[in-house]
């Protein structure tokens, strides 16, 4: 009996030490981004099944690894093994390969499996490719006639019978059971791209799989591009040999020669490509997207002009070629590329993104282009598509009428003549995103909002009933509330003439009586905004500044990527970083006399990417405000960054030059008075090291002393290689606590 109390005893104090420990949990940079202990989890890929009824998803298969596909059926729960991962494991291999991802026939008899990936740029796209029958359970591998991991973009005919590929700038089809290879293009390589893009295409224009099926299988619809006009940046690699080895990069940056691209069409038989005769300069306009419309020979084009204020809507017929100009949308500023094209009624209408009211909206246009008439209205945007019902006559979208940082699933009848219907409930405040199934029966929901991480539950619609909860999240959760951090609370700054959004988040044991430092979080741009009622990561490292004593805060200047009308989007057209770096500046001096609780003379401000470049706008503009900065991959010269975004939001450096000019912050390095910090990785494809080294130049010149950090063969996001994430934020953290003192006074 003694000796259960004993060990009832030492459990009972096991157990309090442990919860003493989790009350007591302290928020660690080492645990961020070196343990990586706040992970959270996902759920999927998902892929709804042809009946609408049910969904696959990937579960670890315990018995011989990898990963099963499993179907549920949505109405009931039922669980059912479609694709075992021992039926995954190549002739003469011990395990089965690793899914990467997977496309299912449209029959769903046939699946495609994308493995043993390697990234191009941004994103793994290349790998090796595998398609299982379901009927025969044979398992192939494509491409076995060209090198290892060269795939890209595999996909299946309309028939399954056939799979296409790029392989080294080169497009193939191959037969699913003879595997006989049919090489359809062979002047890819050097300058030379088919079936995919450039550098610049990819990053500015989210084009990279370049090629499509005609919808009877018989012909091949595809990009070329001729880089031969376009300038190489070196980028240097200094650390992997005794020899540096210079990289060449095709980019284009500000004013300079874009690739020549034109869309073309060949049998899968082979033969000779005919191309489309589209009227501009191939190399002073951009065929931004193109696809076939359904049931037909013909494809779409929509082609931006190079200063991107016009697109023009192509009809091509792959028969005869000829062309006809169905629409053309203008703007005064610049517009934006969109993916909303759905065919309607037969193919004699489809579904087309707008601004033309000042909002943006869907319309429904006719074939010939002569009618347009609205699907959605009123003054909000719409944030996305997600389904468009023609059966049951409504489109879903997200938007958010009332609170720009928010999200929610909303419908309108595709007639155009009901009101917007508001589908996410009203008790889930924050964001929503959505993967709805064709018949609009069924979604996956992502909720989330800044104290809670995603939760994926299935969800009927639209009466938005909660099926059941696919992920929540609640490790995660319970373990970010044992850090005891401060609420992240949203705010409104009236600079005067613009009401903007932004959050704020104080230190522990926050006392209003005394004075603490404030840093600011800033990016800025158009391609994004940082003010968001989402979770975020859990913002952990803002937080980790707010408990070393910092009041940290974010504002979303105009111009950002908000739901706030035409209007507040294109205000920033031709006066990227001026306008942005003056409504950052009225927000500071406003935010200061506001909160007494905050020091003006201990005010920091750092960013990354465009983030950076408005730090050092900031403290070159404004320098009574700012006492020091941290700028991150920043462009400091506009004239530097790639012709296809900062000529969309710029105009033309011999239209602009003075914007272009006034917006660039090493011009006014020599108004720096605080303390400075530049960071960059050497192997930064993106906003190339050389921003960063003629700054360091330009500093130099006048005198201006400033720290700097060199991270070599790093990229834009500065995360390769070993530890590198974790000495980044060391040497953040060392920056701040010597140049802006924490705590309060």
């Amino acid at each position: 009996m003694r000796k259960e109390i004993l060990i009832s005893l030492s459990f009972l104090f096991c157990f309090i030490s442990h919860a003493q420990t989790q009350q007591n949990a302290t928020l660690t940079l080492k645990d961020i981004y070196k343990a990586n202990q706040y992970e959270q989890n996902s759920f999927g890929p998902v892929r709804w099944m042809k009946d609408n009824k049910g969904y696959s998803t990937l579960e670890t298969n315990t018995e011989v690894g990898g990963k099963d596909i499993i179907r549920y059926e949505a109405k009931s729960g039922a669980r059912s093994v479609v694709v075992s991962a021992s039926l995954l494991v190549p002739d003469g291999e011990n395990e089965p390969i690793t899914i990467a991802d997977y496309e299912w026939s449209d029959e769903n008899d046939k699946l495609l499996i994308f493995t043993n990936t390697r990234k191009v740029w941004r994103y793994h796209t290349r790998g090796d490719y595998w398609v299982l029958d379901l009927k025969t359970k044979k398992l192939s591998q494509m491409g076995k006639s060209v090198p290892e991991a060269t795939l890209m973009f595999a996909k299946f005919s309309p028939d399954a019978t056939k799979v296409a590929y790029v392989s080294e700038l080169n497009i193939f089809v191959e037969g699913v059971k003879n595997q006989e290879v049919n090489q359809i293009t062979t002047d890819g390589g050097d300058n030379i791209i088919n079936g995919t893009f450039d550098w610049v295409y990819e990053e500015e224009l989210s084009c990279r799989d370049g090629f499509r099926w005609s919808p009877d299988g018989q012909h091949i619809a595809y990009w070329q591009s001729d880089t031969k006009a376009v300038g190489s940046f070196y980028l240097i690699n200094n650390v992997d040999s005794i020899y540096s080895k210079p990289i060449p990069l095709p980019y284009p940056k500000v004013g300079t020669e874009l690739s020549a691209v034109k869309v073309g069409v060949v049998s899968v038989a082979g033969g000779e490509t005919k191309w489309f005769d589209i009227p501009g300069d191939p190399q002073n306009n951009y065929l931004a997207r193109m696809d076939f419309i359904p049931n037909s020979d013909e494809v779409m084009v929509q082609q931006l002009n190079r200063r991107q204020n016009s697109n023009t809507i192509w009809i091509g017929d792959t028969k005869t070629m000829s062309l006809n100009n169905i629409l053309t949308e203008t703007d005064d500023a610049f517009l934006d590329v969109h993916d909303d094209i759905r065919w309607l009624e037969n193919e004699q209408y489809f579904t087309w993104s707008s601004e033309r009211d000042g909002w943006f909206h869907l319309f429904k246009v006719s074939r010939d282009g002569k009618t347009v008439s609205p699907i959605t209205k009123g003054e909000f945007d719409v944030v996305n598509i997600n389904c468009i019902d023609t059966k049951g006559g409504y489109v879903y979208y997200i938007a958010s009428p009332d609170n720009f940082t928010q999200r929610y699933l909303y419908r309108s009848p595709i007639d155009g003549k009901g009101e917007a219907e508001r589908i996410t409930p009203t008790a889930q405040s924050g964001q929503s995103s959505y993967q709805i199934s064709s018949d609009a029966k069924w979604g996956i929901q992502v909720f989330q909002n800044a104290t809670t991480p995603p939760k994926y539950s299935l969800v009927s619609l639209p009466k938005h009933k909660e099926i059941r909860v696919l992920e929540d999240n609640q490790a995660l959760k319970k373990k970010y509330e044992t850090l005891n951090l401060s609420a992240k609370e949203f705010v409104k700054v009236d600079i005067g003439d613009e009401v903007l959004d932004a959050w704020m988040i104080k230190p522990k044991e926050f006392d209003a009586s005394k004075k603490y430092p404030l840093l600011f979080f800033v990016y800025g741009e158009p391609a994004g905004a940082t003010v968001q009622d989402n979770w975020g990561g859990g913002s952990l490292w803002d937080q980790y500044m707010a408990q070393q004593g910092y009041v940290v805060m974010s504002v979303d200047n105009r111009g950002t990527k908000t739901p706030r009308g035409n209007a507040w989007r294109k205000s920033i057209y031709g006066q990227i970083g001026i306008l942005a770096s003056e409504d950052q500046s009225k927000a500071a001096t406003k935010i200061l006399k506001t909160y007494d609780f905050l020091d003006a003379d201990r005010v920091g401000i750092w960013g990354w990417s465009g983030g950076g470049q408005m730090t050092l706008n900031c403290m070159f503009r404004y320098p009574e405000i700012y006492t020091s900065g941290l700028a991150v991959s920043f462009v400091s010269d506009q004239r530097l960054y790639d012709a296809t975004y900062q000529e969309r939001y710029m105009g033309l450096l011999e239209d602009n030059a003075k914007g272009y000019h006034d917006g660039s912050p090493i011009n006014f390095a020599q108004n720096l008075e605080g303390n400075l910090m530049i960071i960059h990785g050497t192997a930064d494809d993106n906003v190339h090291y050389q921003s960063f080294e003629m700054l360091v130049n330009k500093l130099i010149e006048h005198n201006k002393l400033f720290d700097m950090m060199s991270y070599p063969m790093r990229t834009h996001g500065i995360n390769e290689r070993e530890n590198t994430s974790y000495h980044l934020r060391e040497t953040m953290e060392k920056f701040w606590k010597e140049n802006l003192p924490s705590g309060a006074k």
